[in-house]
């Protein structure tokens, strides 16, 4: 019936379609270039290993490695020596046919091709020591010895070593659900890292002679082999952090005698490296919930440091279910520590730094650990390590499981600037928070470093703001990021990037992801959605390997909210945000039409028209109008509206009413290509505001433009947008009406 009656519609159509043909113009296609498209030619495939929600599928698997480790500390010649039997397990569906280990210490030797592969440029002015270093020095001895690789029973496994990476060449492949057991016996000489470098080695301290060691990537170790690209055995450049397994460490390091050392893991023979003194201290300690107890005083360690002992002392640690381990030793140390309660768990906040350090570290550091403990555990989950260590090594920031290196030392006088102080605080909440990320949520550093370094970097702000309200965060904050995101695009690189590739290393991974964080918390999504979701990542993928697919398609799950639209353009682009007023225009009402609207038709309904009466919104600056010199009406000037009104509506419902006397029809557009809310705060000629937060998706139809109308009471006195700099605005100076000529407040 539905053709029929279609065709006995239109004959008339049908009639003129046999007489004429219209050749229709030739067009293009074009491709899906909303911003608003889902991401499914931007993410992996789902599957059983990950799965679309990003949770972790029925088929997750992780390898594990576990080490046995005995190392010695040459101090008089800053060596380190060691032997590891390393058990690996193979838990993963394939056969392996060889193992890669990392020997990252390699990155440091003479000819390796980190240095090959640095572009270089002649430096007109250089302090002495650096032109000594650069042009002067001979190279040193860095890297790996290895003596020797052993399998169970003692034989010789053949190997071979490509720069930072070494291939342990299997007779029979490892085949799934067996384990492998391997022993490794190296050498190396220790850095001076602040003469050399790195992220790790030794700080002599001139007046006396004595080093301060934080050591770390000393030993050979087990690469990640995982569903996502099989072994991870991309080179250490130096940029790209660590990939590594979890697994179970028992470590024996055997120092001079009259050294302090703390580490990853429990200390298992406290009795036999510690007076009974310092015992009892520490057992004070445990009990000690609002201040530090200080284990090794500083009048203790001034003692120590004037000899040297020939003696020995071996420290012994066990740490389970960690990827990584790391050492300080020295005997400059003052040790001090309190607990920290964590629902019905107690962990140990410990700080370990020389005299040169005080007042400032025994002043702030463990405090400082402690609240970061509290925070990152409210937003993720409770701290599941026993302790977490600060040790004050000047020019370091480097992070290990529950142990990290911060720098920040008060002058010679011991007096503290405020500047030093406060990048002392908030670069002990960024490396202890990387307890957090990545050492328990175990992304791939090597690949992503924003997953780590972004993701941790946006927990320390919130951290910094909830220990000090004013503290001056550096990353976070949107209008902090603006000079980064204004800047040449030829030196910018989307976050999602491999970390040897991105120009500008601090802003790219570490404060534009965070930011971005912030803005999702604050702008887009709120903050009781925000933290459900990142928390129930967190919880998802902690003690696991997760992927950037998988904390995007989790955020997106716990939240219903949809943010392929942000992630496409903050993490997979280098778009910017400017969004700015084009125009705004004023209306009023009447009920008799201009001559553009008289034949104006208003639908009703699918099917009909509506005949009428109407109510007329007119321009204020229209031409026909201002000829006649019509005064405009207000609302309740229009009788066709009033009886409407009377005829239609209670009493009490027309007590509700608004009583609107002004129109305002305003257009939004984006210079911008980076989509975001609009955020508008209206002034009215009273002085009075009101504030409006209109979604993303409001440019979901057309990415250039949107408008809104504005019914008011009250004549609008201006309108500007984003007033708090809460999103990332590059240019301000379209952000009003009037417009105000007015330089950027980025300039």
């Amino acid at each position: 019936m539905k053709r029929l009656s279609l065709l006995l519609l239109f004959p008339a159509m049908l009639m003129a379609q046999d007489k004429t043909t219209t050749v229709a113009p030739k067009q293009q296609g074009r491709y899906d270039t909303n911003k608003f498209s889902q991401m499914y030619d931007l993410l992996a495939t789902p599957n059983m290993f990950r799965t679309a929600s990003g949770a972790p599928g029925p088929a997750y698997y992780q390898q594990q490695a576990d080490y046995k480790i005995d190392i010695e500390l040459d101090d008089k010649n800053s060596k380190l020596s060691g032997s590891e039997t390393i058990t690996y397990s193979n838990n993963s569906p394939d056969s392996l046919e060889y193992l890669w280990i990392q020997l990252d210490q390699n990155q440091a030797r003479a000819n390796t091709q980190t240095s090959l592969a640095e572009g270089e440029k002649i430096n007109q002015v250089l302090p002495l020591e650096g032109f000594a270093n650069k042009y002067l020095r001979k190279n040193l001895e860095r890297g790996f010895n290895i003596e020797h690789v052993k399998d169970a029973k003692g034989n010789m496994m053949s190997y071979d070593i490509n720069e930072t990476m070494m291939r342990i060449n299997l007779d029979t492949p490892l085949k799934p659900g067996a384990k492998i057991v391997l022993a490794i016996k190296w050498w190396y000489n220790i850095n001076n890292y602040r003469k050399e470098g790195g992220r790790s080695g030794y700080e002599l301290f001139e007046k006396d002679k004595n080093k301060l060691y934080v050591i770390a990537q000393f030993y050979p170790r087990m690469a990640v082999y995982n569903d996502v690209e099989g072994w991870q055995n991309m080179q250490f450049w130096g940029t790209g952090e660590f990939a590594l397994p979890f697994g179970n460490f028992d470590v024996n390091i055997t120092v001079p005698a009259d050294h302090v050392i703390n580490a990853t893991g429990e200390l298992t023979n406290r009795s036999e490296v510690f007076t009974a003194e310092q015992v009892k201290r520490y057992e004070q300690a445990q009990k000690s919930f609002d201040k530090p107890v200080v284990i090794v005083t500083q009048a203790e360690a001034e003692e120590t440091e004037k000899g040297f002992s020939e003696k020995k002392k071996t420290w012994k640690f066990s740490a389970k279910n960690v990827r990584d381990f790391g050492i300080a030793s020295s005997r400059k140390f003052i040790y001090d520590a309190m607990a920290v309660k964590l629902n019905n768990k107690v962990v140990m906040a410990e700080s370990v730094y020389p005299k040169e350090a005080n007042p400032l570290w025994g002043e702030t550091s463990t405090m400082v650990v402690a609240h970061t403990l509290r925070s990152y555990s409210s937003h993720t989950f409770d701290y599941p390590y026993p302790k977490a260590v600060s040790v004050s090594a000047e020019d370091q920031g480097m992070e290990y499981p529950m142990i990290c290196w911060n720098y920040g030392r008060p002058d010679e006088n011991g007096v503290t600037s405020k500047e030093v102080k406060n990048g002392m605080i908030g670069v002990v909440v960024h490396e202890v928070g990387h307890n957090f990320f990545p050492m328990i949520v175990n992304s791939d550093e090597r690949q992503w470093s924003w997953m780590d370094e972004g993701l941790n970097s946006f927990l320390e702000y919130l951290a910094e703001q909830e220990l000090d309200p004013t503290f001056p965060s550096r990353r976070g904050p949107a209008k902090n990021i603006v000079p980064y995101m204004s800047g040449d695009q030829k030196f910018l690189e989307p976050i999602m990037s491999n970390s040897e590739t991105i120009h500008q290393f601090g802003n790219n991974a570490y404060a534009k992801p965070a930011t971005g964080l912030n803005i999702l918390r604050e702008v887009v999504m709120g903050r009781e959605l925000f933290d459900y979701a990142f928390k129930t990542f967190a919880n998802r993928w902690k003690f696991k390997h997760p992927t950037p697919e998988d904390f995007f398609r989790t955020m997106e799950d716990a939240s219903a909210v949809d943010l392929d639209w942000f992630f496409r353009g903050w993490f997979y682009s280098t778009d910017f945000v400017d969004i700015g007023i084009k125009d705004v225009k004023q209306y009023y009402v009447s009920d008799t039409p201009t001559a553009d609207l008289k034949d104006v038709k208003v639908r009703k309904g699918r099917f009909g028209y509506e005949k009428g009466p109407f109510v007329y919104l007119l321009s204020g600056d229209n031409t026909e109008v201002t000829a006649t010199k019509k005064k405009p009406l207000q609302v309740e000037d229009l009788k066709p509206l009033a009886d409407y009104v009377n005829q239609t509506f209670s009493a009490e419902e027309r007590a509700a009413f608004k009583s609107p006397k002004y129109f305002y029809e305003v257009e939004f557009n984006k210079p911008g290509g980076m989509i975001m809310p609009i955020l508008v705060e209206i002034t009215y000629e009273d002085g009075t505001k009101d504030n409006y937060k209109y979604p993303a998706q409001i440019w979901r139809k057309s990415n250039e433009t949107a408008k809104k109308v504005y019914a008011t009471s009250k004549v609008i006195k201006s309108i500007q947008i984003d007033p708090q700099l809460l999103t990332a605005d590059i240019d301000v100076t379209n952000n009003s009406w009037p417009k105000v000529e007015t330089k950027s407040k980025f300039d």
